[in-house]
């Protein structure tokens, strides 16, 4: 058991609605603020993923609130392929290959290439969540071409990066160029 004041981004916990002990409503933190008001009393905002259903909720619990974290079995695994939507993953130490729907992979997918290694969690032997390694090299496939000068300006311009999202990168990057990316917050972090 933890307090909700305890919360934070990454956290899976059994919010205890669940009417079926065998199947628990297990929610991943997507986010979270502590907020203080000047009158009134504390309390802490989430926004929260269930596992399951991939459903997102906002919610909002007393500091002091208990919930009932679990304990969940992370996993090194590697990206292989995707193929008619299903996400391919080979446990690196069975060698054994678990396909994911995309549901489980949203978020990870964002920031990964094949042959990448991910943290996999498991509760109860079923996998829940693939995260991305927490910073990731990736090459720049679309962005408009840097302009002389530009490296003392502040600001941005969208580029596109080899997985199809889109981040904000500084004015003097350049198409073809790789690039270090924060995947817990999706930021430009440096050239490579």
């Amino acid at each position: 058991m933890i307090t909700a004041g305890d919360i934070r981004k990454g956290v899976i916990f059994d919010d205890g609605t669940s009417k079926d002990p065998k199947n628990p409503n297990l929610f991943l933190v997507v986010d979270f603020q502590h907020v203080k008001p000047g009158k009134g009393a504390a309390f802490v905002r989430t926004k929260l993923k269930n596992v399951i259903t991939g459903q997102v909720i906002e919610r909002t619990y007393n500091p002091s609130e208990k919930i009932d974290d679990i304990q969940i079995e992370r996993r090194e695994m590697q990206y292989l392929y995707n193929e008619g939507g299903l996400y391919y993953f080979m446990d690196n130490e069975t060698y054994e290959q678990i396909p994911f729907n995309y549901d489980t992979v949203e978020d990870a997918m964002k920031f990964m290439v094949e042959n990448m290694s991910a943290q996999v969690q498991f509760y109860k032997g079923t996998p829940i969540n693939v995260e991305a390694p927490m910073f990731v090299e990736l090459t720049i496939v679309q962005c408009e071409p840097g302009v002389r000068g530009d490296t003392a300006k502040s600001g941005g311009k969208p580029a596109k990066l080899e997985t199809g999202y889109t981040i904000q990168v500084p004015l003097f990057v350049n198409e073809g160029e790789r690039v270090r990316v924060d995947t817990r917050t999706g930021e430009y972090m440096e050239r490579v």
